[in-house]
């Protein structure tokens, strides 16, 4: 039993290890399109992809969150404003983010 228990969590921290080493490449060349960035966990999420390279589009209902994301960003990072309980809004953004990424989607 002691046998099988071993080799279970062999194979546990085998399959972590490897899913650890496991990393995305070229990270420049990514985008990433993110909504709610005014405040919040949107905001701190896109200005952390930010820092590791990423290229952001970051969704913001109000243009002062956007421009206080834009002041706190590189300009890796694009904002758009979207108010997603609007169609208009929502076709908007995703006409912009096809002009922004075009065929790498």
């Amino acid at each position: 039993m002691w046998v099988y228990l071993a080799v279970l969590v062999g194979l546990y921290y085998l399959l972590r290890w490897q899913r650890e080493r496991q990393v995305v490449s070229h990270l420049r060349d990514k985008y990433v399109f993110i909504t709610g960035c005014d405040s919040g966990f949107g905001n701190l999420l896109a200005r952390q992809l930010d820092l590791r390279g990423l290229r952001v589009l970051a969704a913001c209902l109000t243009e002062q969150g956007a421009q206080q994301l834009r002041k706190q960003t590189s300009d890796r990072l694009e904002t758009v404003l979207l108010d997603v309980t609007k169609t208009e809004s929502v076709a908007a953004a995703k006409e912009w983010v096809k002009e922004r990424v075009g065929d790498r989607v």
